[in-house]
């Protein structure tokens, strides 16, 4: 090779190492001559909870809500370490569900004395990283916490009278709150309202008797919901149950008639007796609460002495109950001479045996009862008495009026 050759092949060399320089990527070197060519490392995913880290005595109606500070949050999950009626450890779980703003909120509140750890998810451009967060709730005793009881069984058919019910073992200060955290949901949809009976007891009825057929859904969410007072709810509840066929009862103690409906049909009038002078029995619309093929009934009961001249100790059968306080339809074959013609009993509707095995056969519970003919009105809460109220009546129970 010539001097001239091996000039040319040193210029190409210097000049294909200088184009290979300008197309290296640019972070295949941190640094040239002291100073940085990269650039810089992708954000990592990061989120903040609405509780401190480490936090104790945290209120238990808090909702727990996190929200993501860098990238995109995809899941949260919450887990709650605490003791079990027995003693031993119990863990649980917050459901929730991420908004339209990205950030997850819970759909639950908290049990107490329990430690909650946050384990939150997201992804960014340095990829899918968590973030992880603990916290403490404040402990309770039992007396401050309420115990919510759904009457209304699950997978059960009741009549178009039956209420929602719902049952507190302590008395709740905090009607409104409690409230709002109760759901029905009916198929087809009805109009109803919630009514407070007492502060250890709301229900919830239709503006009219429900349509047959209807379903039922009732959620009652009340776990760590605050109820005033320093107590709060200790249990979320729900019910699923059906309507069936309509079935109204009446009675008229001025004829000393009861009229079966079924659909709206009469399908039976049955000569009766009701409550004598001093045990009248209230007039209104009651809801059948109970039905009993046979039990005992004795005076003592109501304040008279068995063995008195008044007093009584039977064992009465198709006993169809309709007031907490003791009034029933059942057989009275020993009223027989009356049915028809005088009230005698000592507050219930007597019938004959024939007739209340029929009648019982039909009832169901949650019909509605229809009792006139009488001065003494049904009080309320001596049993399922939501009907007994005009619907203006009924709204005004409501804490949310």
């Amino acid at each position: 090779m010539t001097w001239k050759s091996r000039g040319a092949a040193a210029l190409m060399a210097v000049a294909l190492a200088a184009a290979l320089g300008a197309c290296a990527p640019a972070e295949s070197a941190d640094r040239v001559g002291g100073q940085a060519t990269g650039h810089a490392t992708p954000a990592a995913f990061q989120a903040a909870v609405n509780i401190a880290g480490d936090a104790t005595d945290v209120a238990v109606d808090t909702l727990v809500k996190v929200t993501p500070s860098s990238g995109t949050l995809t899941s949260v999950a919450v887990t709650g370490v605490g003791s079990s009626t027995k003693g031993g450890p119990s863990t649980s779980t917050v459901p929730g569900a991420i908004g339209q703003d990205g950030t997850w909120t819970a759909t639950e509140r908290l049990d107490p004395a329990t430690v909650y750890t946050v384990v939150a998810t997201g992804t960014s451009g340095a990829g899918e990283s968590s973030v992880t967060s603990r916290f403490t709730t404040v402990a309770l005793t039992l007396k401050q916490q309420i115990h919510a009881t759904i009457t209304n069984q699950s997978g059960s058919t009741y009549g178009v009278a039956m209420p929602v019910d719902v049952t507190f073992d302590l008395p709740v200060a905090d009607r409104t709150s409690f409230e709002q955290a109760l759901q029905v949901t009916t198929v087809p949809a009805q109009n109803g309202s919630w009514g407070w009976l007492s502060d250890r007891e709301v229900q919830w009825r239709p503006e009219n008797y429900f349509e047959p057929g209807t379903k039922v859904t009732v959620q009652a969410n009340l776990n760590g919901v605050s109820a005033g007072d320093g107590k709060y709810g200790q249990n979320s509840a729900s019910a699923d149950f059906t309507i069936g066929q309509s079935r109204i009862t009446k009675v008229d103690l001025s004829s000393k008639q009861l009229t079966q409906y079924v659909d709206g049909a009469v399908v039976a009038t049955v000569p009766v007796s009701g409550g004598k002078s001093g045990s009248t029995t209230r007039s209104g619309t009651s809801v059948v609460m109970e039905k009993l093929a046979q039990t005992r009934m004795a005076s003592e009961t109501i304040g008279i002495a068995n063995d008195s001249a008044d007093g009584y100790d039977l064992q009465v059968k198709y006993a169809i109950r309709i007031t907490t306080s003791g009034e029933f339809l059942h057989a009275a074959p020993w009223n027989a001479a009356y049915f028809g013609r005088s009230n005698q009993s000592h507050g219930c509707v007597g019938m004959g045996t024939a007739d209340a095995q029929k009648l019982f056969g039909i009832i169901q519970i949650g019909d509605p009862v229809v009792v006139t003919g009488t001065s003494r009105p049904l009080d309320s809460g001596n049993g399922w008495t939501a009907w007994n109220d005009s619907w203006e009546q009924w709204q005004a129970r409501s804490a949310l009026a």
